[in-house]
């Protein structure tokens, strides 16, 4: 467990701690599963629109269901390792929690922050420009929305497509 990891519990204690002080607690998510300059971009973006930073990480599982059987391609723990050494990062929390998969209706539900920002309420939401607004799961948890621009070129498809294509010269000048 990195410093920066908080329980949901202890998550929740924070916002609603900073939010009582008068600060602006912004939340963003996702698998990280390839960390790369796009997701540096999301998060001094989601950074500067406010005074904490909590970042919802998906877990190993959901990470799976969501990426397919080949992915994360790093585990949870390098993740969190790797988030909580960025400066601007204030708080991390991973979902889903074991409980809520096991009593889920759906794995889709689990695999959103919904239920995880249902607890949360910061004061902005933010996601990357791949969404819209109206369609950012748990937007009723949040004051705001925000949606910063996606940083061309710099997706984790693009880069697995690059190292793939680079392990495929290697192995070709190798026979």
């Amino acid at each position: 467990m990195t410093s920066k990891e908080l329980s949901w519990e202890a998550c929740a204690d924070l916002v609603r701690t900073q939010r009582e002080k008068g600060e602006t607690v912004v939340f963003t998510n996702g698998c990280f599963d390839v960390l790369h300059a796009g997701h540096i971009h999301l998060i001094e973006g989601a950074h500067r629109l406010g005074d904490r930073l909590v970042i919802g990480v998906n877990s190993d599982a959901s990470v799976r269901r969501l990426k397919g059987p080949k992915r994360p391609f790093m585990p949870l723990q390098d993740r969190l390792s790797i988030l909580g050494a960025l400066s601007m990062v204030d708080a991390l929390v991973v979902f889903p929690r074991e409980a809520d998969v096991s009593s889920a209706k759906s794995l889709a539900e689990v695999d959103t922050p919904y239920l995880l920002l249902q607890k949360l309420k910061p004061n902005v939401l933010v996601k990357g420009g791949d969404y819209r607004p109206d369609e950012v799961i748990g937007r009723e948890f949040a004051d705001e929305v925000h949606i910063v621009p996606l940083l061309e070129g710099h997706s984790s498809s693009d880069l697995i497509r690059r190292l793939e294509f680079a392990y495929e010269d290697l192995d070709s000048m190798e026979e």
